[in-house]
């Protein structure tokens, strides 16, 4: 346990580095909203602003390049996007908000993610977040949310890695970390998440003009979609959302069935990696393989002994994906291209196939065995996944 006066530096330390965070991202943002101030040499550059916005224009694009859109808007892609996607879909109007209060709360949120984190950082939440945006205008979404659906889906998007450590549950398990007695052993990481969130929420009064009835809905609602990002329970999920898509059942104006359809989207968006262009999926897998292969070299140091997965003297990031796409990604794809089969599904099936094939193909240049799944993943422990720590 840390002593008090560590925790208050550590507090401390944090509510500074929001703080410059904010100035810095008004600073930047103010050429968003047309305003140009003398001494701007600490400000973006405004051809980097214009094509920032020039990229905010084709969000719901597919192919979006959540990479080149961070460095254009100097490492505030999350705050950037998501507060025009409140925008776009009018939550802002709809709900009455404080513009400068969710901009404060969004900074918050990009700022509890760890930026040391190769994979599980601010980055990531934004690709996630632009992944949901996809799936709420497919025409069976658009034509059946509310305005509080997608208010709901984007903050759970936003926030559902909030400070995220960077290890997995069973290594915040074996470690007696505190979460892990905290929340029981169970979702710890998403719990973790959720809690975050709402407390981000409380501090920020982005919702104060808000009964406390309505708001205690919102953090529940939001929790809901978080908690269904935990890996270890897809089997879960997707058996409930195949048995509706067999039974042909599902009916989006009934609240429950739209919410299902909603942790279903948030789950895909959270590991649609494999589904993206290659260029961009293969940048996402070697984030997540250092991720694991730096847990793995922290178990080693202290003989914890290593996770599967993490190990990089044994394994490989090409047998790492195609274990991940064939177990995990592919069934939960399959299905949602049932329940919404547009171009877009297509397009996403037609990547994932593709860079399965690009894997295999790296792996056969690597290995002459023509074993082309990780043993790892067909033993899988439930809550070890590559994707998802």
């Amino acid at each position: 346990m840390l002593a008090n006066s560590e925790i208050e530096v550590s507090v401390s330390a944090r509510n500074v580095r929001r703080l410059l965070s904010f100035q810095r991202y008004l600073r930047s943002s103010r050429f968003f909203r047309g305003i140009t101030l003398p001494n701007s040499s600490n400000f973006l550059d405004d051809d980097y602003n214009g094509q920032a916005k020039c990229m905010l224009e084709k969000v719901g694009n597919w192919n979006f390049d959540i990479f080149l859109f961070d460095r254009l808007t100097n490492g505030n892609s999350l705050v950037t996007l998501t507060f025009h996607l409140f925008n776009l879909h009018g939550l802002i109007e709809h709900f009455q908000l404080d513009t400068m209060k969710l901009r404060r709360f969004l900074v918050m949120v990009q700022e509890d993610y760890h930026s040391q984190n190769p994979y599980h950082n601010a980055v990531h939440a934004a690709d996630v977040t632009q992944a949901m945006h996809c799936y709420l205008k497919e025409p069976k979404l658009s034509q059946s949310l509310t305005p509080w659906d997608i208010l709901v889906s984007l903050i759970a998007a936003a926030a559902h890695d909030l400070d995220h450590p960077g290890v997995n549950q069973p290594f915040l398990i074996k470690t007696n970390h505190y979460l892990a007695t905290l929340y029981k052993n169970t979702s710890v990481l998403e719990n973790h998440h959720w809690r975050s969130a709402v407390g981000l929420l409380r501090e920020s009064g982005l919702f104060a003009h808000m009964s406390l009835e309505t708001r205690q809905l919102m953090e529940s609602q939001i929790g809901a979609l978080i908690l269904a990002t935990d890996i270890s329970r897809q089997n879960e999920y997707l058996s409930l959302f195949r048995t509706h898509l067999d039974k042909e059942d599902l009916c989006l104006e009934q609240e429950n069935h739209r919410h299902l359809v909603l942790q279903m989207a948030l789950k895909c968006a959270d590991i649609c990696n494999p589904c993206r262009t290659w260029e961009l999926s293969k940048q996402w897998s070697e984030k997540v393989t250092e991720e694991f292969f730096h847990q793995g070299d922290v178990e080693k140091k202290y003989g914890l002994g290593v996770s599967p997965l993490c190990d990089r003297e044994t394994e490989t990031i090409a047998n790492i994906q195609i274990g991940f796409i064939t177990y995990l990604v592919e069934p939960l794809f399959a299905e949602w291209a049932r329940f919404s089969n547009t171009k877009l599904s297509q397009t996403m099936l037609g990547h994932l196939g593709l860079n399965k094939a690009s894997w295999k193909g790296v792996h056969r240049e690597q290995s002459s065995s023509g074993d082309d799944t990780d043993p790892a993943f067909e033993e899988m422990d439930s809550d070890i996944v590559p994707q998802e720590h």
